[in-house]
């Protein structure tokens, strides 16, 4: 969208004219600038790069592949397998289709595995073991693949046999935060609102959202800018045309407080025990809206 295209709005005014990012108080992009000067200015201000027609195609391609590959792992979640089996499937699709396992090695320590299966109470980074999945068991699957050089990141839950009530509102409330978050996506609003949402309707269901850790840009790198928390919070960075990232909301079903791992560093675990869920899409703002680029479904 150029400046003097009509806004997305509908106002009939042109872009420039109504939601084009302003600077003055309390705002934080540019006016007066073109497509290209307001990129320049994303990436050297906030770390966000605003990807191209080509790479925009690239981190789709990437994104199938990744919904793809955690369609094909959950079905493998079943009660009596273990998680270290799904990340051994995890190994063989990603070597299938000459992709690379983004989370493998990354960070440090260097996470030890091919995907996160976080169980029960792990809220996330949890990594495959011997651990057998059981009737009961609620499993959040998160996988992140690299194709040609481009990411997807998209996670999904799997329930085991039948679940108690509890475990069954978390993991439906936090897919509805995912839903009603996605749904609002547009250009010109901040990246605050995508908190507001989130953590308005889990706290409207007795539920509570973890602040420690937040959903980001991708694509090009892992983890790029924005930061996008999934509470409430001051984030005024504008939304534009171009951006990719992540909403990941982790919901818990008692307090917010996520407890890391001493032993391994990575695997947070909610403070009282009570079970976590997390749903996870890779999200593209376009001219007029968004586009969800990690087509999993719900089953």
């Amino acid at each position: 969208m150029g400046r003097n295209d009509l806004c997305w709005c509908g106002s009939g005014k042109k872009w420039k004219k109504c939601h084009f990012p302003n600077v003055g108080a309390g705002q934080t992009t540019p006016s007066a600038l073109s497509p290209e000067e307001l990129k320049k200015h994303y990436l050297k201000k906030y770390d966000i790069l605003i990807k191209t027609k080509e790479q925009i195609e690239g981190i789709r391609q990437a994104c199938v592949l990744t919904s793809n590959i955690l369609d094909a792992i959950c079905a493998e979640a079943k009660a009596g397998v273990t998680t270290l089996h799904l990340d051994e499937v995890s190994q063989r699709l990603h070597g299938a289709a000459n992709a690379i396992p983004a989370c493998l090695n990354y960070g440090q320590p260097p996470f030890p595995k091919t995907l996160c299966t976080s169980l029960n109470e792990v809220i996330c980074h949890g990594i495959p073991n011997e651990t057998v999945l059981k009737d009961g068991d609620i499993l959040n699957i998160d996988v992140s693949s690299i194709l040609n050089g481009y990411i997807g990141d998209c996670s999904r839950m799997v329930t085991i046999g039948k679940i108690s009530p509890e475990k069954q509102l978390v993991v439906d409330v936090a897919y509805e935060c995912l839903m009603r978050s996605i749904a609002i996506l547009k250009p010109g609003i901040p990246v605050s609102a995508i908190g507001d949402v989130i953590e308005a309707y889990a706290n409207s269901k007795g539920c509570s959202v973890v602040h420690q850790f937040v959903a980001h840009g991708v694509g090009v790198r892992f983890h790029e800018g924005p930061q996008v928390p999934h509470c409430r919070n001051k984030n005024s960075i504008v939304i534009v045309p171009g951006m990719i990232f992540t909403i990941e909301p982790m919901i818990n079903a008692g307090v917010s407080e996520a407890v890391i791992d001493i032993h391994d560093g990575w695997v947070a675990r909610t403070r009282d025990g009570k079970p976590s869920a997390q749903w996870e899409h890779t999200l593209l703002i376009t001219d007029t809206g968004h586009e969800i680029l990690t087509p999993w479904k719900r089953l």
